[in-house]
């Protein structure tokens, strides 16, 4: 799946470990993945980022962050809320462009009574005045940084980065191998902070070959969206030559996997499609995908399972149903061989006699 979540009532430490290599992070009790989101109505992809803590030795920001801010009292504990912490959250989140959790319990427990990971926190204090908190779970092997807010009239000192690089030296310290502090989204800059630590040690996950490779390596030129848009639309091209007219379409619904009440239900979760005049129909549907992981293109079929009441609907978006894959009717990374079985058999695009 693109998109996924898991409500875990406990967590072991290697559990932890495995969770965070194949690219998934934890918001309160559940633990998800994603490649693909959507941001003031843009679709982007989601790169999982990754430290290397045994090649990892500092960098100048990090000296000049901790020499800066060591007028500061730093404490490393178990995690805890406190009223003291949620007045800080509560304050941070006003300064925030972005869309914050309800409350610090929330963000770190949910609904849940009980702590399901291994979670620590670092506080700041300027004096006794408390001036930042960050937080972290620990693996066997691994850790994951959670959440980092601060005092908005201390933003001088940098105290989200900060915070981060007193993690990675902790769990440096402590022997663990990976820090992963999340994903970064190309073409939207917020993210790109995390591009700026530790350089030198970040990997980032290639969904293409579900590989850890050197950031290095990373080209924002090309992106699983945007290598799925360019196999899609150079078969559009290619059916538009074989005199057959098609149309490539976002699907609103991509990540309703993430939602939690729809776990487990495996959702169709292709942010693009290509299809063909006549084969959307009111509750199944016919289309084509391509898929980075295998780097094919998959003719499938879905069926509606949820009628939307969506406003987003529109020529290129496609927001009338929830949908689930039916069928899987044929696949090929040879772009002429679904070209051509298209254009021959262009009645296979229809739903089945007596479907609804």
């Amino acid at each position: 799946m693109f998109a996924e979540v898991i409500h875990l009532e406990t967590v072991t430490p290697e559990e932890l470990d495995a969770y965070l290599l194949k690219g998934w992070f934890r918001m309160g009790p559940t633990i998800f993945t994603t490649n693909f989101l959507s941001f003031k109505e843009q679709l982007y992809s989601a790169i999982w980022l990754r430290v290397t803590l045994d090649t990892y030795s500092g960098d100048r920001t990090q000296s000049r962050l901790f020499k800066l801010n060591n007028i500061f009292k730093t404490e490393i504990k178990k995690a805890t809320v406190t009223d003291e912490k949620e007045a800080l959250f509560a304050r941070y989140k006003q300064g925030v462009s972005f869309e914050a959790s309800a409350s610090l319990q929330h963000l770190l427990f949910g609904k849940s009574d009980h702590a399901a990971y291994d979670t620590y926190e670092i506080n700041i204090r300027d004096n006794d005045k408390l001036i930042a908190v960050g937080y972290f779970d620990l693996g066997a092997t691994s850790a994951m940084g959670i959440s980092s807010f601060y005092n908005p009239e201390y933003k001088k000192h940098s105290l989200g980065k900060y915070l981060i690089y007193l993690k990675m030296e902790y769990c440096k310290k402590k022997g663990l191998q990976y820090f992963y502090p999340g994903y970064f989204v190309p073409g939207y800059s917020f993210f790109d902070y995390k591009l700026t630590m530790a350089k030198s040690s970040l990997e980032y996950l290639k969904v293409e070959s579900f590989e850890w490779k050197s950031i290095k390596n990373f080209s924002k030129d090309i992106t699983p969206l945007s290598e799925m848009h360019l196999k899609l639309a150079q078969l559009q091209q290619q059916l538009s030559a074989n005199s057959t007219e098609s149309k490539l379409m976002r699907y609103e619904f991509f990540d309703a996997n993430l939602i939690p009440d729809l776990a487990g239900a495996g959702l169709f979760d292709f942010p693009l499609f290509l299809f063909m005049p006549g084969s959307l129909q009111d509750s199944v549907n016919q289309f084509v995908v391509f898929d980075v992981r295998d780097h094919q293109y998959h003719l499938i079929r879905c069926r509606g399972i949820w009628k939307t009441n969506s406003s987003s609907a529109s020529e290129s978006i496609y927001a009338a149903y929830v949908l689930k894959v039916e069928d899987k009717l044929f696949s090929s990374p040879a772009m002429e061989k679904v070209a051509a079985l298209i254009a021959v058999e262009k009645k296979q695009f229809a739903p089945k006699t007596g479907s609804r």
